[in-house]
């Protein structure tokens, strides 16, 4: 017995769903389970494993219908990673199973290739989210044969080889008995036909490589190092077949004022000696704009502030919920002082009750060492 969900289930589809219907749902929840767009998130990672599982045996129309017919346990005990089944047991002896001789077979397309591109933004577009309009280089296909390869007036011819099936069928004798299997055919690549007159702008490939523009939504609280998939914006597939992702890798700018620590901001206020003694009210910048923030008497170096909300949007909330912006007071020591001023501390030194020998020199010494914890 299996305690896996049903693979329909697992993809929120009826089991008369077409191929096309399941890959479109595959990408779509694939895309929301990710673990780049939930890191940390064990719940996600393993929904998004379930989901690996449920499309590779549903792709594939031998392993659904073997799926149909006996469910997780196969006709040998073994689907979806519980054994092994029937595609198996050929791998075992001739290195290649009959699901996957079906791939790249006639009418089934290359699916083209994914793309990475390296973006940096603002911490401010971090924090708001943003359009990007990317100037990138993608396999688009040939306007001059529509992506069939072939040159304008010419069609391809079918597979002499193969008869154009896209495959070959193999007989072996073992000692268990004669096995038939079908492999893609070497000579037209499983397409079934060969292009005898190619396109002269693509040479018969049918995809060439252009310079596109393409706008991409960067969602609040991204954070350097984080991936963004836009589904099927990579190359395009060959002979009909899909096209790849596009993977945005971000990087986020270092800020002139703040310090980003996970969805916190830390942001250092620097004020007087007088100031943190004394007390004071300062104007703090916030992203977007500023906060007044009340400093009580008796203030200390490296006091901690907290401004709650202030932060970064979390991103896995959508936004709803923001970090802190954390304000830790700098107290600042002057390196020089007018004749006034040093007569001033040193009355102040003598009313604190401190040796006032030297105090011209000794003073501005105990002075900063207390304000920068030597």
């Amino acid at each position: 017995m299996t305690n896996k969900r049903d693979y329909y289930e697992v993809l929120g589809l009826p089991r008369t769903s077409s191929a096309a219907e399941i890959r479109s749902a595959y990408r779509k929840l694939a895309a929301k389970y990710h673990p780049d767009v939930n890191p940390g998130d064990h719940q996600a990672e393993e929904r998004f494993k379930e989901l690996n599982e449920a499309h590779e045996i549903l792709s594939s129309a031998e392993k659904r219908q073997m799926y149909d017919q006996y469910g997780h346990t196969g006709p040998q005990g073994g689907m979806g990673g519980d054994g092994f089944g029937v595609g198996d047991i050929f791998d075992m002896f001739f290195g290649a199973g009959t699901g996957r001789s079906q791939q790249g077979a006639r009418g089934s397309g290359t699916p083209g290739a994914d793309l990475r591109y390296d973006l940096e933004i603002t911490l401010e577009e971090a924090a708001s989210g943003v359009d990007k309009t990317l100037e990138m280089t993608r396999a688009e296909l040939c306007d001059v044969c529509t992506g069939s390869g072939s040159k304008p007036g010419s069609v391809p011819q079918p597979c002499t080889v193969c008869k154009g099936a896209g495959q070959v069928r193999h007989v072996q004798n073992t000692i268990l008995g004669s096995f038939s299997t079908v492999a893609q055919c070497a000579n037209c690549r499983g397409e079934g036909k060969v292009i005898s007159d190619p396109c002269s702008e693509c040479r018969g490939q049918g995809r060439v490589q252009k310079t596109v523009l393409h706008t991409v939504h960067i969602p609040a609280g991204v954070d350097t190092g984080q991936r963004l998939v836009d589904q099927q914006a990579g190359d395009a597939g060959s002979r009909g077949g899909p096209r790849g992702d596009l993977y945005v890798v971000i990087s986020v700018q270092k800020h002139a004022q703040f310090k980003r620590n996970g969805n916190d901001l830390l942001y250092d206020a620097v004020i007087s000696f007088g100031q943190a003694a004394l007390g004071t009210s300062i104007e703090i910048p916030i992203l977007g704009g500023s906060e007044r923030l009340t400093i009580p008497e008796g203030t200390q170096p490296g006091k901690n502030f907290k401004l709650r909300g202030k932060g970064m949007p979390d991103l896995n909330s959508r936004g709803r919920d923001r970090g802190d912006e954390i304000v830790r007071i700098v107290v600042n020591v002057p390196t020089k002082l007018s004749e006034e001023q040093r007569k001033a501390l040193m009355e102040f030194s003598k009313l604190m009750g401190e040796e006032t020998a030297h105090a011209d020199r000794g003073l501005l010494d105990k002075v900063k060492d207390v304000f920068t914890h030597k």
